[in-house]
């Protein structure tokens, strides 16, 4: 199956960027805070726990946060990370000979910087394994956590000129009850509550450097986070291959069996992969559906009936009432800023 972009349509849970803005709590006022939100289009409230978030808003407020708060990750670790700091970062990384040097590099980078972790790049036969260790009783910061392993894949991709596929990433905290978001970022198996949070590749899949120059570099730059934090590779979970065919066939099109067919399995194939993804055809539907709603309400462009139709729906009636089983808020919600 070919490689789509599944996740320009993916949304992610409130919950899932809670830390992150409890973080930012720490370093701004709180009209600092509700000004960031807003130019983000991210009018949201704590009480909106069901609430949705686009990789546009979180590519938004990741912008605008690094540079207000003079903080390039934004609170996440208990040091400062200056600005300019990744763009240092990407000029050691562009001279690295081979992607576990390039990796040797991020890890002793981040070493120099972090107070509270240590990077440990470990290299068998078949595996290498960049690992984040505590120093003391470190507290581990759920959202800090993903982002400093989707930088390391993001760099090592960038400089092999496509995605390197990921064989396992371990954080070392409990599942959460939103840890389907974790598979949009990272396209490998997610596990939990594991001793450290860690990134392993697969050595030979991880292929070889390609030359970056400067224009390269600064596109990166520019571009940060979108090109790494969100996951367009062709070596997804089985409910992300299942939603990329979905986001290319019309509703009247999918169906399990039609999917399961252009995968070349069994419709009982199918379900069974699925289950050992946690999760089901008829859900990955759904969330599909109400990303595409959501991304459409808060563009404004449609109206409701459109919306619904665009999605599926026989009436604006039932997808008011399925929009909101799956948000616990009505798409008139989602139209304006919430106070």
């Amino acid at each position: 199956m070919t490689s789509a972009r599944p996740t320009t349509l993916s949304t992610v849970s409130y919950q899932f960027v809670s830390d992150w803005l409890d973080a930012l709590r720490q370093l701004c006022s709180d009209a600092q805070l509700a000004s960031l939100l807003e130019r983000s289009h991210l009018s949201i409230s704590p009480g909106y726990t069901n609430d949705r978030i686009t990789l546009d808003q979180i590519v938004s407020l990741y912008q605008l946060a690094a540079v207000e708060t003079g903080d390039e990750m934004m609170g996440l670790w208990s040091r400062p990370v200056r600005p300019r700091a990744l763009q240092h970062l990407l000029t050691s990384v562009r001279e690295a000979t081979t992607l576990s040097s390039a990796l040797y590099r991020f890890s002793t980078f981040w070493n120099l910087l972090l107070d509270d972790y240590e990077m440990h790049l470990a290299e068998t036969d078949d595996v290498l394994t960049l690992a984040l260790h505590p120093r003391g009783d470190a507290k581990v910061q759920r959202f800090g956590h993903m982002l400093i392993l989707k930088l390391a894949h993001g760099l090592v991709s960038w400089m092999a000129g496509h995605e390197v596929p990921v064989k396992h990433v371990g954080f070392a905290f409990a599942r959460p009850e939103f840890d389907q978001d974790y598979a949009i970022i990272f396209p490998a198996q997610v596990s939990f509550a594991m001793p450290v949070t860690s990134l392993t590749f697969d050595t030979e899949k991880i292929g070889r450097v390609q030359v970056r120059d400067r224009a390269d570099l600064d596109d990166f730059l520019q571009n940060a986070p979108r090109d790494w934090i969100f996951t367009r590779s062709r070596e997804h979970t089985q409910s992300l291959r299942v939603r990329t065919y979905l986001s290319r066939t019309g509703w009247d099109k999918a169906s399990l069996a039609n999917a399961a067919d252009a995968m070349n399995m069994t419709p009982r194939t199918l379900i069974r992969r699925l289950e050992a993804d946690g999760t089901s055809f008829q859900s990955i539907k759904d969330g599909l559906r109400r990303d595409i709603a959501i991304r459409s309400l808060r563009a404004g462009q449609k109206s409701i009936e459109e919306i619904a139709q665009d999605v599926g729906f026989s009436s604006a009636a039932n997808f008011h009432r399925a929009f909101q089983r799956w948000t616990g808020n009505t798409p008139r919600s989602y139209r304006r800023p919430r106070n």
